[in-house]
């Protein structure tokens, strides 16, 4: 891409360790962050960062240390902060490949390229994946929200609409939420309490909901609302529609579908969140996804219905989705996303499908419980 396309600010700094250089600076509307390991092998790891509010910005400091397993494997890793906030998807790929060209015309063209990300950079993911299979050569989705956007966020819809059901009144319909709302920890301060106030209720909507505690559903209610807010903002509508919904997972569930508030979505609403983004399925490139066992946030079962869309598409020999024994969302620990990548790049280079199920790393023995002479397999290496 030609400089004259871009605005550039640049800060370049030297950092400790395993890093060469690392780059800050601004393309068009989006920061950026560059890191190249002094031991680069001249790969490239393009990381897409989750939901926020606010467009991402990066500082001096010390590097995640999720994504410094990919510069410890010597790869350079490149992130966009986006020049938007929220559900930023249709910003995302833009951004992204602009940073992309941009590393292979400063840098040198990568031998080998991946993308990552995690939560709603897992989406992006995929979505590079299907959509630039000539770009990238393999794929790591850590909690990634690897589903329909329409069918994904009808599930956070129908649960504002389960929360009103018991406790009506209590913030915005989830079919119009305001411009003003913001998320505060007074008001997550404020549906906790009610939560308490009325066990029963709670327990019926962390039921349908299937999250374990009052506060975790707090939180999740008052972010998800958030959420709503900015998809309508984005879409120029409500793109929800419940009219056909028939809730179960509920007490006197006849009564509560008799009850329930009913929504129509605006067509057009709709259309955008099916644009950004629905997957296809259709891949030509290895994807790993990783998600925890349980996540009060995205569901494990979103991810899992990915693999049946690639089946459909007849790829699903590109698809493999492992899980680590943790709950909360994204809390996948940096050795763990080591692992997962270095079974990744094995894949890619060999053609040989790491195995679904437990991403489990395999622990040294305690020197006191080491045999004697005997050789000692050395563990995998971690972060």
């Amino acid at each position: 891409m030609r400089r004259h396309f871009l605005t550039v600010l640049l800060l370049v700094f030297a950092s400790a360790t395993v890093f060469a250089k690392t780059e800050i600076g601004q393309l068009n509307q989006a920061k950026f962050r560059i890191d190249v390991p002094d031991n680069w092998n001249h790969g490239l790891v393009v990381y897409c960062h989750g939901y926020n509010p606010e467009p991402g910005a990066f500082k001096e400091k010390q590097m995640d240390p999720s994504l410094a397993v990919f510069v410890k494997a010597g790869y350079a890793v490149a992130q966009s902060g986006y020049s938007a906030g929220g559900w930023a998807v249709e910003q995302a790929v833009v951004d992204t490949e602009v940073l992309r060209q941009y590393f292979a015309e400063k840098y040198g063209k990568p031998t080998e390229t991946y993308v990552s990300g995690d939560s709603m950079g897992g989406l992006l993911t995929v979505l590079m994946i299907e959509k630039y299979p000539d770009t990238y050569d393999a794929g790591l989705a850590l909690c990634g929200v690897i589903g329909a956007a329409p069918s994904f966020m009808q599930r956070a819809f129908d649960e504002r609409v389960v929360f009103d059901y018991y406790f009506p009144g209590l913030l915005p319909s989830p079919a119009k939420v305001p411009a003003s709302y913001e998320m505060s920890e007074t008001l997550t301060r404020k549906v906790l309490h009610a939560l308490n106030a009325k066990p029963a209720a709670a327990a019926a909507v962390r039921s349908y909901t299937e999250v374990h505690s009052n506060r975790e559903l707090a939180d999740g209610i008052v972010f998800l609302t958030y959420i709503l807010k900015d998809l309508e903002q984005r879409s120029g509508g409500n793109p929800f529609d419940n009219r056909n919904t028939i809730y179960t997972r509920l007490p006197a569930s006849d009564t509560v579908n008799d009850r329930i508030a009913r929504y129509e979505a605006d067509q057009g609403a709709l259309t955008y969140l099916q644009q950004f983004y629905t997957p296809t399925g259709k891949l030509t490139r290895p994807v790993l996804a990783v998600h925890t066992t349980y996540d009060p946030l995205v569901s494990p079962a979103i991810p899992s219905d990915y693999s049946l869309v690639a089946r459909e598409a007849g790829s699903g020999q590109f698809f493999v989705q492992q899980y680590v024994k943790h709950g909360g969302h994204c809390n996948i620990k940096p050795a763990e996303v080591e692992h997962g990548f270095t079974e990744l790049v094995t894949w890619k280079k060999n053609g040989k499908a790491p195995k679904s199920g437990w991403l489990r790393i395999e622990q040294a023995p305690a020197a006191h419980q080491r045999p004697a002479k005997k050789a000692i397999k050395k563990p995998a290496k971690k972060n």
